[in-house]
């Protein structure tokens, strides 16, 4: 009996042994390591992609920037509310407008009701 818990304490503290390499990884960190390498491989057309992307419109966005950015900052502060406006839209003559989204209807104002007289004082009885 004392043969076999020595046994079984022994397997199990060499467990951690073997689920590590030589350089001390478990077996967690090195499949992370082939997951993320993998992804990298596959994602990195698409990023090149993206950086050709980015060197060829990037100076026209500075441009863009540069020009319209103070004009788009003040109409930001003068509209407080962007929900109460339409999608913008553009006419046939290129113009672009964006319209106040109409105002919902009010609901109907109470009505004052007629004063009633106090019962038992009735100035026609007099």
């Amino acid at each position: 009996m004392k043969h076999l818990v020595l046994t079984a304490l022994l397997s199990v503290s060499a467990v951690p042994a073997v689920a590590q390499d030589a350089q001390g990884k478990s077996l967690m960190e090195q499949g992370a390591e082939l997951f993320f390498e993998g992804l990298r491989q596959e994602l990195e057309p698409a990023l090149e992609d993206l950086r050709d992307l980015a060197e060829q419109f990037g100076p026209a966005m500075q441009s863009f920037l540069q020009e319209m950015g103070p004009a788009l900052a003040e109409l930001a502060a003068q509209v407080q509310d962007w929900s109460a406006y339409e999608a913008p839209e553009m006419l046939p003559n290129g113009d672009i407008i964006i319209r106040k989204k109409p105002n919902p209807p009010l609901p109907d104002s109470p009505t004052p009701e007629a004063e009633e007289e106090p019962e038992g004082e009735n100035l026609t009885d007099i």
